[in-house]
């Protein structure tokens, strides 16, 4: 009884897990250059950030909220980690600011959303327009340049920076997976999402609950930047656009409920893998890349049906 139930509670990990399986075979018949080391490990680091800040995205929709500014704060910790090198600051000073400017914006969603009681959706949309023009008149889109030798791939080389952008998003994901289910913090999240209300009665505080989330998505999505930005030798201003939809839509096929909650790291992860395979399936396929969006619209929509539809039902 006890394995059906937790069958059920995981049946859209399950049906992601499935379509992904069949998405991989066929590939495997059809197009197995697709298979090559060398292409598995640039598409793993490739995604690696997404994975990052999706797994933050899944712990605000888990609290029933929504931070669709993380696309202007991935560009904007981009930029900064930049900056801060070419000022010759260490790589562990950079790393440690660039976090920490993370941070302070995903601190700023929480003050305004937990403090004043402002819904997060509005407060998260004026923040991203204004970190987005706000660095857009900084910058002029232009790249940051002169980086220091230690900056692209942490001065590893490629083949060991690429593995350390790999580990340290596998660490980051295992991390999330074991708080999530064995940490009270992690406990507390699920039980805001699921009934503010109830949660005060038991002696949580729902308002500091959703506070940290959103420090902690603003710095999970600093790291995410910072391990993007050293993959090439300039820093791109536009690094982040459209970061959020990409999150979003990886969390919400994995399984997280937009109506707060229910959510785990396994099913975002499956969620960034099933999507982030799509696009590059069509090219190997020889099919039109202009299907990609609309194959993951699809994906998406099906989601949220499927949530409607149980929400209803219960």
């Amino acid at each position: 009884m006890i394995g059906r139930l937790a069958g059920i509670r995981h049946l859209r990990e399950w049906s992601v897990a499935l379509v992904l399986a069949a998405l991989l075979a066929a590939l495997a018949f059809l197009a197995p250059a697709f298979f090559r080391a060398d292409y598995l490990r640039g598409l793993l680091v490739a995604k690696a950030s997404v994975l990052i800040v999706a797994l933050g995205m899944t712990l605000v929709i888990v609290a029933r909220q929504i931070d669709i500014s993380v696309g202007s704060q991935f560009s904007v910790c981009g930029v900064i980690a930049g900056l801060l090198s070419t000022a010759g600051l260490p790589m562990g000073l950079v790393a440690l600011g660039t976090v920490a400017a993370g941070a302070a914006m995903g601190a700023t969603n929480g003050l305004l959303v937990a403090g004043l009681g402002l819904p997060s959706i509005v407060v998260t949309l004026a923040t991203m327009t204004i970190l987005r023009e706000a660095l857009r008149w900084l910058r002029e889109g232009q790249f940051v340049l002169g980086l220091p030798d230690d900056f692209q791939w942490f001065g590893l080389g490629q083949l060991a920076g690429q593995w350390t952008v790999i580990l340290a998003a596998a660490a980051f994901f295992l991390a999330a997976a074991w708080g999530l289910r064995h940490l009270g913090a992690g406990r507390a999240v699920y039980a805001v999402g699921s009934d503010a209300e109830a949660a005060r009665l038991a002696g949580l505080r729902p308002r500091f609950v959703v506070f940290l989330v959103f420090l902690a998505m603003g710095a999970v999505t600093g790291l995410a930047s910072l391990l993007s930005a050293i993959q090439f030798g300039v820093v791109d201003p536009n690094s982040g656009a459209g970061l959020e939809l990409q999150v979003i839509a990886a969390a919400v096929v994995g399984g997280t409920a937009i109506s707060g909650g229910r959510g785990t790291p396994m099913g975002t992860l499956l969620g960034v893998a099933l999507l982030g395979t799509i696009g590059p399936a069509l090219v190997f396929l020889d099919a039109a890349p202009e299907w990609e969006k609309a194959i993951q619209g699809l994906f998406i929509l099906a989601a949220v049906a499927v949530d409607a539809l149980a929400w209803r039902k219960r």
